[in-house]
């Protein structure tokens, strides 16, 4: 973690154990604020493959999302298969340069979008319902989509999204190093910000209300379990964000359309820029 993160985590934890000396329940206000608020966003200049696709653009509840699309050279559009890619929290789609070449040397037609509070996309909030809610937007309007794939955060909201798609037994899914538990992601919020257990309580309280479903729902785990789609999973055993016990305790349900690759040393992020992933991720779809 850089000096300047270090100094920011600190000045909110401070600020947010003070408010909850005074209220549970305002500290953990701002505390979800501050959990459904990136910290960062990338500025860069978009690749130069970017300039070759189609710019996309709708609007989700007054946010304005964008996206591009990318065809093959002389292909028809009547026959293409579509490939859709979800990026993580604090990601974007120009962080999956190499995949959407890659697709597009396969024949796919690709369409990936930046979430709310992310790339070139409007907002400064996003939630899980959000992300699950976008991604139906860009299937409902540029779909049918044939195969998905997702990182970390993205790869939670496809599994939930695809959960209760009427095609999902045609569709192919990947997971890299997808969230598992909504849990597990306030749990490490909690920890890293050590807020008290009547400001958890009272967090969760205010989750349900946002999202009509307590945390533990949004759950790979729970959706698996409903999901028949045919499921590349790739986990690293040294992830420090979405833990290899997690994906474990998926894997030990035994579901037949699941296809579980557990790769070592590369972590959260090196994982999805590993050229044999790619090469696996290519070869699955």
């Amino acid at each position: 973690m850089k000096l300047k993160q270090k100094l920011a985590i600190n000045y909110i934890r401070a600020r947010l154990n003070i408010l909850a000396l005074v209220s549970a329940r305002s500290a953990a206000k701002k505390a979800m604020d501050i959990f459904c608020s990136p910290l960062q966003r990338s500025g860069k200049k978009l690749p130069s493959l970017f300039d070759k696709g189609e710019k996309l653009s709708f609007k989700l509840d007054g946010i304005s999302i964008r996206g591009h699309r990318w065809r093959p050279h002389q292909a028809s559009t009547a026959t293409l298969k579509k490939v859709l890619i979800a990026h993580g929290f604090e990601s974007s789609s120009r962080n999956f340069e190499q995949y959407i070449q890659a697709f597009l040397k396969k024949g796919y037609e690709v369409l990936a979008f930046d979430a709310p509070a992310h790339g070139q996309s409007g907002g400064r909030r996003i939630t899980l319902p959000m992300y699950i809610q976008m991604l139906g937007n860009v299937m409902d309007r540029f779909g049918p989509i044939d195969a998905c794939m997702g990182h970390s955060f993205g790869g939670l909201a496809l599994t939930l999204l695809l959960e209760s798609q009427p095609r999902q037994p045609d569709t192919r899914l990947v997971l890299i190093a997808p969230a598992c538990e909504a849990v597990r992601a306030v749990d490490s919020f909690f920890d890293l910000l050590h807020l008290n257990g009547e400001v958890r309580a009272a967090f969760d309280e205010i989750g349900r209300q946002i999202t009509g479903q307590p945390f533990s729902y949004f759950s790979i785990r729970r959706a698996m379990h409903r999901l028949q789609t045919s499921t590349l999973w790739l986990q690293d055993e040294e992830d420090l964000i979405t833990p290899l016990e997690d994906a474990l305790l998926v894997k030990g349900d035994g579901h037949p359309n699941i296809e579980f690759v557990i790769t070592k040393g590369l972590g959260h992020r090196k994982i999805y820029r590993d050229a044999d992933v790619l090469r696996q991720v290519v070869a699955f779809l």
